[in-house]
């Protein structure tokens, strides 16, 4: 019998890869969407994918999410909507609607994608930390993935970096720039992610996944500039500059939201290394360097597809 499994976030970039990734690999894909008449559900159920119409902030329509599913992916976050104040609180009460749902609905386990890094600076690294507590506490068995950047031709992590290098000629440098971190290719991270379903061991703990390069912002900015044949853009030192007034910063000379900006910049402002791979040794991958996954981002890049 097919095994069946529910994908949240599938209408955007990490969601709707995994979506095809499973599907590719035999799996019967439901994909929970807000709104059906979405275009990018729409093309989901065009695709061939089961849809259930439903909102975490609204548990009542979750009803039969999880009815036949026996594994789920939690790829939902509150990043860029609302504001400051109801970040957190959305978050948490997401998770618990959904956890209790898998629960009650007899999905054996969830698969969550979180972010690496310490959390006391961060409100975004703390909230995403909460989720993983919620879903383990009320939820059924939990897989928690943490990872820093995911670099993919949609992430914006991915975006903010390309943006800044082509748009500027040089830049301010917050002292984040300088700050660890360890990127990690999508089509890894979709790996991990769907291999999980079959690493028993990987049920009920944390594992942290990452690349082999361990890289500050600064450093990233410049393998980009190389990587579009740019020339290496100067930095302006200035260290006081605050995560709030960067996001600002980047909303005025990038097309990302400046309310995306900020918890990813949030998140910068911390070191987001793989401090125990343990977990990532419970599988058969080798991630790929971060050149090489700039490389093959650029490569399917649609805007840079379509200035060709």
């Amino acid at each position: 019998m097919t095994e069946r499994v529910l994908v949240t976030g599938a209408t955007g970039f990490i969601g709707g890869h995994l979506a095809e990734r499973l599907a590719a690999r035999g799996f019967e894909v439901r994909c929970l969407v807000r709104n059906r008449d979405d275009p990018r559900a729409r093309n989901l159920q065009a695709a061939g994918y089961e849809l259930h119409a439903g909102d975490v902030l609204a548990p009542e329509t979750l009803r039969g999410a999880g009815r036949g599913v026996d594994s789920a992916y939690y790829l939902i976050h509150s990043m860029g909507r609302g504001g400051p104040r109801d970040f957190a609180p959305r978050e948490r009460a997401s998770a618990l609607a959904f956890a209790r749902m898998a629960r009650s609905e007899g999905i054996s386990r969830v698969i969550y994608l979180g972010g690496l890094g310490d959390r006391p600076h961060s409100a975004h690294l703390r909230s995403r930390h909460e989720t993983a507590l919620v879903l383990a506490e009320h939820g059924p068995a939990l897989t928690y993935f943490r990872a820093g950047m995911v670099v993919g031709p949609q992430s914006e992590s991915y975006r903010t970096l390309r943006y800044l290098v082509q748009r500027l000629p040089a830049m301010i440098a917050p002292a984040w720039l300088e700050n660890a971190t360890q990127p990690i290719a999508i089509a890894d991270t979709l790996e991990y992610l769907v291999q999980a379903l079959e690493v028993e061991a990987s049920s009920g703990r944390e594992i942290q996944i990452g690349g082999p390069d361990v890289l500050t912002y600064a450093e990233m900015l410049d393998r980009m500039a190389a990587a579009l044949g740019l020339p290496r853009r100067p930095r302006i030192p200035v260290p006081l500059i605050t995560p709030w007034l960067s996001s600002l910063w980047i909303g005025l000379v990038t097309p990302v939201d400046a309310g995306v900006a900020r918890p990813l910049i949030e998140g910068l402002a911390v070191p987001t290394v793989v401090t125990d791979d343990s977990g990532m040794r419970l599988f058969d991958i080798t991630p790929v360097d971060f050149d090489a996954a700039l490389r093959v981002a650029l490569a399917a890049d649609p805007d840079l597809m379509a200035a060709r």
